[in-house]
């Protein structure tokens, strides 16, 4: 019922959007964040894809890329996942651009020995900074800044674009890049963001957790009296906190979720190998996630459950060792 409610809010804002149904079947408002009111455009897929190719991989330095993933299981709810958390080595905005590149590196390879065929890489900071990496991955990986780009060409209201994004996001001008060829002509305004990975990750999360209130009245004091007309939330940990964003931001604002349109591209993808292959997969059949963390594995599992509404005994959560940090 929630899922409904929050649905025909976000149909609510079709005007702003120009639709491009060329490349797509249908191309709708939906909610598929962990928060449950961002909104942003997704693919509705119909039919199933072939498990026993192996699993779907999504990666993200923790808790962030869970908004990718939840995204992806509703949009293909029979898929097998196998998600890793590289804790260990969070936060990723802080890092240098040689070391992130060398990271998503680590971890594109770390994930094809585990025998993915696709993979989501559900981190805003890693696809800023790494797109040709991505681009050139043996095995398919899709990261989050192209396909928020293509969603943004469908903004049609009018008013500045801010991005909200990790400090080597915002260095990279990736994400600034992106929104001029998708927006030209718009105000663009770029805002780091560097108390809210950490906050995420400690498990403020709440609206009314007064650490993470004071860090994004704080880091959106730019924003007053601009009315954007969208706020993209560049990295996938903002989606953890959405309420609090919209609290502030006011009801007005798209908050465009990157993760959500990674996640959609992934599943277009997915959905276009196997209507080629003539597979419609196992229709009735959940499927189920794999949790790996560099971190540890019991924390991970307690506040990856909250955030996921589940019980922690119920993920399948295992600890991997830590790949080392590569030297600047």
């Amino acid at each position: 019922m929630q899922e409904k409610k929050c649905l025909n809010r976000a149909l609510g804002a079709l005007k702003n959007l120009k639709p491009r149904q060329e490349k797509i079947d249908v191309l709708r408002f939906s909610t598929c964040n962990l928060a449950g009111n961002t909104l942003y455009y997704d693919f509705a897929v119909k039919g199933g894809t072939d498990v026993k190719k192996g699993p779907v991989g999504v990666f993200d330095s923790g808790l962030g890329g869970l908004t990718g993933l939840t995204a992806l299981r509703r949009l293909l709810p029979e898929e097998e996942f196998l998600y890793f958390a590289d804790t260990a080595r969070n936060p990723y905005g802080e890092k240098s651009a040689s070391q992130l590149r060398r990271m998503a590196e680590q971890n594109l390879a770390f994930l094809r020995t585990l025998g993915v065929r696709a993979i989501l890489v559900a981190c805003g900071t890693l696809s800023a900074n790494a797109a040709d990496i991505l681009s050139s991955s043996p095995v398919p990986a899709v990261g989050v800044l192209n396909p928020t780009e293509e969603a943004l060409r469908s903004l049609r209201k009018d008013g500045p674009v801010a991005i909200l994004a990790t400090e080597a996001s915002i260095r990279s001008g990736a994400y600034m890049a992106a929104a001029e060829r998708a927006c030209p002509g718009r105000e663009i305004l770029a805002l780091p963001c560097p108390a809210f990975v950490p906050l995420i990750e400690a498990g403020h999360v709440k609206t009314e957790d007064p650490l993470l209130r004071k860090a994004v009245s704080e880091t959106l004091k730019p924003l007053k009296g601009l009315r954007p007309a969208a706020v993209v939330l560049g990295c996938t940990h903002y989606g953890l906190i959405e309420n609090s964003l919209r609290e502030e931001l006011g009801e007005e604002p798209l908050l465009l979720s990157a993760a959500a349109c990674g996640a959609a591209a992934l599943a277009e993808l997915l959905y276009e190998d196997a209507r080629k292959e003539g597979d419609r997969g196992s229709a009735g059949r959940a499927g189920t996630v794999r949790y790996l963390t560099s971190g540890e594995a019991g924390l991970f599992a307690e506040r990856a459950a909250t955030l996921l509404g589940e019980s922690a005994e119920r993920l399948q959560v295992e600890a991997v060792k830590a790949m080392p940090l590569p030297e600047e």
